[in-house]
């Protein structure tokens, strides 16, 4: 992500930031910060559009994200380049998780929102049955917040906008300071698309303009970012009584049984920990594998991480850290790690052949519990090994953590790997892959403990942009509750009989 540092200003002019990249240290743009006036506009403005929006069908809703899929499709390099200039993330993986994940989600929630919305008819049980029916409707709450961050700047600002577009809500959207031109091209990409004026706004800014938006008068935040913000965010939406949905912090682990595949495994590891630099939520940050194979793993794995390509521009595989803070944290964890007894086998310093910020392609073995490399969220290119006697010190180990995201298991026998994972303490677990849970629309994405609350994605990720409203029709068209009072000793008893043959222990009532 882009470098951002404060401009100075005249007095009472507006606040603006200067971006640097990454990649090579070069200016790349400046942004004027919007204010909590600007945000409160935008969100009156947004009430005034939503209800026109709200009232069109899915289906019409649908044919915008059909327009922005056209367009995203022939802006592709576009989005790669202005993605690669703030993040300096490789090529491929801008094209793997901003373009192919954002393409798949417009296409997905287009076609199948009304099929998940549709109002539900439900049968009662019990002596309502026989004098209710009762219907479902999932109706927009109105105006969501969304607050995007910087690892995924560009589908991580799509993905939940789309879902919330798509349930009749207008959104305004606070992409992160350090990636904020990937997250303005979501802006301008529907209103190329034709989506009508204030349904969708993007607030450029800093954490103040995200903080104005929390406290706007909104009606849902949804938040990804770091577990401290989170907190924050959590509170804010507390005491005014909203929804929120927090993405938060990860430390996912990987557990290698004995009869896992070793290549598959080996090359599973490599790619959890430096796809996106090793800068994403969900990327493994810890592994575990048993000691019957953990040296034929390890020398896999080293022989995989050290063939791994970093540069700052053509085809490379690892690419810049996020911001000098970011670097900072990595080199303190590794110099945490050597001091405490770790090996470095692959990588362990600073690219010192790049201008940008680089930090090389790390694997690390003797590490253990004691050392922050294993149980702090560390964000970069860093791939500790930890050998363990058995698959119950794994696990036990595995849910060791204030994290709970994801994991992943591998093992050649998919029973195994479904009891393992039932009992892992986490949002999803993945056997024999890594990190694919978000990128698979129809499964909801969430985590436990200090990785979050809510979900995006799936059924109840998308319902959660809603309010579910039960309408319930008496089939008798009142007549029935019309004659309930006076009350009387025989409705007692009435009522008495009713309950015992209706609720009988004994009997088949239902």
């Amino acid at each position: 992500m882009a470098i951002v540092t404060p401009i100075e200003t005249p007095t009472g002019a507006r606040r603006r930031l200067k971006l640097v990249s990454p990649v090579r240290l070069e200016p790349i743009g400046e942004i004027e910060v919007q204010t909590a006036e600007d945000v409160r506009a935008a969100v009156e403005i947004a009430r005034k559009a939503q209800p026109a929006w709200a009232a069109l069908s899915f289906k019409q809703r649908a044919q915008y994200m059909l327009r922005a899929l056209r367009i995203l499709h022939d802006r592709h390099d576009d989005i790669i380049n202005v993605v690669q200039r703030e993040t300096g993330k490789a090529r491929n993986d801008a094209i793997m998780l901003e373009i192919f994940l954002t393409s798949d989600e417009l296409l997905y929630y287009a076609k199948n929102t009304a099929k998940i919305l549709r109002p539900e008819r439900k049968k009662l049980h019990g002596l309502m049955q026989h004098v209710t029916k009762l219907r479902i409707e999932y109706r927009p709450l109105g105006v969501v917040g969304v607050i995007s961050p910087w690892n995924g700047p560009f589908v991580l600002s799509m993905n939940p906008t789309i879902q919330a577009l798509m349930t009749g809500n207008a959104v305004l959207l606070k992409p992160s300071s350090a990636t904020p031109y990937s997250g303005k091209l979501v802006g301008d990409i529907f209103e190329e698309a034709g989506l009508p004026k204030g349904v969708l706004t993007v607030l450029l800014g800093d954490s103040k303009t995200g903080a104005a938006l929390v406290d706007a008068d909104v009606d849902k935040i949804c938040f990804t970012g770091s577990t401290e913000t989170g907190r924050q965010v959590a509170i804010a939406c507390a005491e005014k009584l909203i929804p929120c949905s927090l993405e938060l912090g990860g430390k996912d682990p990987m557990i290698v049984c004995a009869d896992a595949d070793l290549d598959n495994a080996a090359g599973g590891a490599v790619f959890g920990a430096y796809v996106n630099t090793g800068m994403y939520c969900s990327g493994t940050e810890r592994v575990y594998v048993v000691e019957a194979v953990a040296d034929e793993f390890t020398r896999k794995v080293v022989e995989r991480a050290s063939s791994l390509r970093q540069e700052s521009d053509g085809e490379f595989e690892v690419g810049a850290i996020t911001w000098p803070q970011q670097l900072d944290l990595i080199e303190e964890h590794v110099a945490d790690a050597v001091s405490k007894g770790a090996k470095v086998l692959v990588g362990g310093r600073r690219n010192p052949r790049l201008k940008g910020l680089y930090y090389e392609p790390t694997v690390l073995t003797n590490v253990t519990h004691d050392m922050l490399i294993m149980t702090e969220e560390c964000m970069g290119p860093i791939l500790p090994i930890m050998c363990v006697h058995d698959e119950e010190e794994a696990i036990r180990l595995a849910n060791a953590s204030d994290y709970g995201l994801g994991a992943n298991v591998w093992t050649q026998n998919e029973r195994k790997g479904m009891n393992i994972a039932r009992r892992l303490n986490c949002g999803s677990v993945c056997i024999n892959n890594t990190a694919i849970t978000y990128g698979a629309t129809e499964a909801p994405f969430g985590g436990w403990k200090n990785s979050g609350i809510g979900y995006v994605n799936g059924e109840i990720g998308l319902r959660s942009f809603c309010h579910i409203q039960p309408i319930l029709t008496d089939l008798f068209g009142g007549a029935e509750v019309a004659t309930r009072y006076p009350y009387s000793s025989q409705k007692e008893a009435d009522m008495q009989n009713i309950i015992r043959a209706t609720y009988s222990p004994d009997g088949n009532s239902t």
